[in-house]
């Protein structure tokens, strides 16, 4: 059965509706979730929280929102209604992040140019161009399903030094980690995105989508990839240094 949305509020709404649902989990976690954490790491630690409310969930309203297209082999089909609540949720999530970085950590220049990266392409998708949604989706999955993974992982590395078992769960997880996430980020991904481009390029004649869009689309999407090909060359690298030298990861 297909799966059908309510009635929704105006668009508007509904983003800000998600954005405070964020905002309330980022504060809930630093003030009682966090509260016996060090002042070291507890706004980091408050920001993979939300990225836990965001990840898991989007994974799988991205899946239903993929599973319900009219053509998925259609990458510039009208959004549906649903896609754009989709998009509408990580656009909140990623904002709330955002500011998180601004306020926090203005210097992380890596962050806040992938988060006003992201939003670029998720807003210029769901309220400029009305089209292309589903290839967009797609790579989230990929790029969201070891997100849950990923912040355990790193929650453990922020208790490393005051609880052993945090240090040990880490160490013992990481290769697993890294390998599932060289597979998505590094394997999937590129090869998805080539698709896309292929489609595009196919379809350019046609104008359902300015090439302007799609250009700028591939670009911050290739870079994003590539930045995160990096990120876990860099982890690999040094988890084969500390294990060859017998160190803790």
């Amino acid at each position: 059965m297909e799966f059908q949305m309510p009635e929704s509020p105006s668009s508007l709404a509904l983003f800000f509706f998600f954005f405070f649902m964020f905002l309330f989990v980022y504060v809930f976690a630093y003030l009682v979730v966090l509260q016996n954490w060090g002042p070291k790491h507890r706004l980091e630690a408050s920001s993979c929280f939300i990225s836990l409310a965001h990840g898991s969930p989007v994974v799988i309203m991205a899946i239903i929102a993929i599973l319900q297209a009219p053509n998925m082999a259609d990458f510039a089909a009208l959004n549906t209604k649903y896609q754009g609540l989709v998009l509408q949720y990580s656009m909140a999530y990623f904002l709330m992040d955002l500011l998180h970085f601004i306020l926090f950590y203005p210097r992380d220049f890596v962050f806040i140019c992938h988060h006003l990266a992201v939003l670029y392409v998720f807003a210029t998708c769901n309220y400029l161009v009305r089209r292309g949604a589903l290839p967009i989706l797609v790579l989230l999955v990929l790029a969201e399903f070891s997100s849950g993974c990923q912040n355990v992982w790193t929650l453990a590395g922020y208790r490393r030094a005051d609880v052993p078992a945090a240090a040990k769960f880490q160490d013992f997880v990481s290769p697993y980690f890294f390998t599932f996430y060289s597979i998505l980020r590094g394997g999937f991904a590129p090869v998805f995105l080539h698709k896309m481009g292929e489609f595009y390029v196919s379809r350019a004649a046609e104008n359902l989508i300015p090439k302007w869009a799609w250009i700028s689309w591939m670009g911050v999407i290739g870079t994003a990839i590539l930045v995160s090909i990096l990120w876990v060359g860099n982890h690999w690298v040094l988890w084969f240094r500390c294990k060859k030298h017998g160190k803790a990861v």
